[in-house]
């Protein structure tokens, strides 16, 4: 989602919300292998740099996540920030006391049996600027890979939506990302790469960003193309509205054939449609096209949850969030 400037109060916490007694993730029936929920906080008050915890940032709620799990959902991804782990430089060393708030939610998750997505949700830049130091950012994904190394449950997201970047950049950034994960000795778990163009799949052949970021290459051979999808007039993820009842599934037409064409698989990892009738019916018409076609789709997260969301009207913060009162019930039989 196109969030740059993301100021959240506080004031906006929501209620605690009741554990589940069981939270072990439960056997599922859909096709996919990865399905679940961003949950944001980490990145909020991003112009606020280093934060201050509470004010301008927070981490996600163990028991909304619990309660998610409960639901039948298996992968949680954890926007950061990049310059609040590192700050400074892309070599520097880490600011352990907000590494230990990731290393805290990460482990909460890992041990419930479900994925935690590690997101440097930071759009290809560091400290508001185009990152062009490719071996800069090995050095980063170095530093920050070594914490989860061992962890087979951690899933990296190289970082969130690049755009209006040159496509070539995109792909070294990628693939100097897949490098140092893997030589850092992570080499058993998924990596979820993201394109140029806010990573949407409706455009990822047209906008180029298929060229470069097709030859990406690890020798664990576990890539997960992480594409967005929203379906509202200009895909930003912005508005209630849907463009109709089909634009789902006609929107992952083009990168759906470029999945099969080159033996690829590929994820969406933020959708969200609002709280009416002819969004439902979108969000489920994609979602079964995806189903019908899980030799390479893998799976979908929704945009998403987190304790201080309030009444966005994507909410799937349990107990009261927009999308987990009125969307969710009827998105079970996809998870």
């Amino acid at each position: 989602m196109r969030f740059i400037d993301v100021l959240v109060s506080a004031a906006a916490i929501s209620g605690a919300v009741a554990a589940p007694t069981a939270t072990k993730t439960r056997k599922r029936a859909a096709a996919f292998d990865f399905t679940g929920v961003s949950e944001s906080g980490a990145e909020f008050g991003n112009t606020a740099l280093p934060g201050q915890l509470g004010k301008d940032y927070t981490w996600p709620d163990h028991a909304a996540i619990s309660t998610l799990i409960q639901k039948g959902f298996n992968t949680f991804r954890v926007p950061f920030m990049m310059e609040r782990i590192v700050p400074d430089k892309l070599t520097g060393t880490v600011n352990e006391t907000y590494a230990a708030g990731l290393d805290e939610i990460v482990k909460f998750i890992t041990d419930q049996g479900a994925y935690a997505v590690v997101d440097p949700h930071n759009f290809g830049r560091y400290y508001s600027e185009i990152i062009t130091d490719v071996a800069g950012f090995g050095a980063w994904w170095t530093t920050v890979a070594k914490r989860y190394a061992t962890n087979e449950k951690v899933v990296f997201d190289t970082n969130n939506e690049f755009h209006d970047e040159d496509n070539a950049l995109v792909g070294q950034l990628n693939q100097a990302a897949i490098d140092a994960i893997r030589g850092a000795g992570a080499t058993s778990q998924y990596i979820f790469v993201e394109g140029n163009s806010w990573t949407g799949a409706w455009h990822w052949t047209s906008s180029g960003t298929s060229e470069a970021m097709g030859k990406l290459t690890d020798p664990q051979d576990k890539i997960v193309y992480e594409m967005h999808q929203y379906l509202d007039s200009d895909g930003s993820g912005t508005s209630e509205a849907c463009v109709s009842a089909t634009i789902g599934k006609e929107r992952l037409a083009d990168a759906t054939a470029w999945l099969k064409a080159n033996n690829k698989k590929a994820i969406i990892g933020e959708t969200a449609g609002g709280p009416n009738a002819q969004c439902i019916q979108a969000v489920q018409g994609m979602l079964s096209y995806m189903q019908e076609n899980s030799d390479v789709w893998s799976g979908w997260l929704w945009w998403g949850a987190g304790p201080w969301w309030a009444d966005y009207m994507y909410g799937m913060e349990p107990p009261s969030g927009t999308a987990y009162t009125a969307v969710l019930p009827s998105l079970t039989e996809f998870i």
